[in-house]
């Protein structure tokens, strides 16, 4: 007598639940995207600014002019900047109504910024992030300024590492079920994502063919 479990034609007398999921906020605020985008349009520059030795040198150690390929032009802190005040309250305050959504009792915490930046992948294309995550945060959020159907775009990867251990092949990898290991989107300008801190995120290679620039911003909670 086989062990091996098969398939029967009964219907069996279950409910079936979810539990355990990962909550991935999503919203689209394009009026937004034109004065975000001319402040920052100078912090831009001056990331390219500072990259620009750094192309020199490869350039020179290479003996070929790779211009920024694989360049990301990362600007400095913004959130504590005067004319950023009013963005930072809005992705600050969407921040808190996500963890108080999932649950989370703040009353005894307060929501901090540790990082707000903008960054653009370089003109010459090959821009392109790894899976990370940004370690001691609780909320990690992204406004996309300038993207497009044929940019890069983001990828978020499931966070339990059992689930990722014990995974078996997928019936259908096309379609989002319980099975599935990490999901995507299409951005547009004015898109805002809003994930756990701990959820692994990456950005594929990018073409070159359009601008890719967002603004990418963590917070943690500390205990009042």
């Amino acid at each position: 007598m086989s062990d091996t479990i098969t398939t029967t034609k009964h219907i069996p007398l279950f409910s079936g639940w979810e539990y355990f999921s990962t909550p991935i906020w999503h919203g689209e605020f394009p009026e937004r995207v034109p004065l975000l985008n001319k402040i920052c349009d100078k912090h831009i520059k001056a990331a390219q600014k500072i990259n620009t030795k750094a192309i020199k040198k490869r350039n020179k150690t290479l003996k070929k002019n790779l211009k920024d390929f694989g360049m990301s032009h990362h600007s400095g802190s913004l959130y504590h900047l005067p004319e950023m005040r009013d963005f930072a309250q809005f992705a600050g305050s969407s921040s808190w109504e996500f963890l108080n959504w999932c649950g989370w009792d703040l009353k005894n915490h307060s929501l901090n910024f540790t990082e707000m930046w903008v960054q653009e992948f370089g003109k010459a294309g090959g821009g392109h992030h790894a899976p990370h995550t940004h370690p001691d945060q609780h909320v990690s959020g992204f406004f996309f300024l300038k993207c497009s159907s044929k940019t890069s775009y983001p990828i978020f990867h499931d966070p339990r590492p059992g689930a990722i251990m014990k995974g078996l092949p997928q019936k259908d990898p096309s379609q989002v079920t319980c099975a599935t290991s990490n999901v995507h989107f299409t951005p547009k300008p004015g898109t805002m994502i809003i994930i756990p801190g701990y959820v692994p995120h990456e950005y594929p290679l990018d073409m070159g063919l359009h601008p890719f620039r967002f603004i990418h911003w963590n917070l943690q909670c500390l205990v009042k």
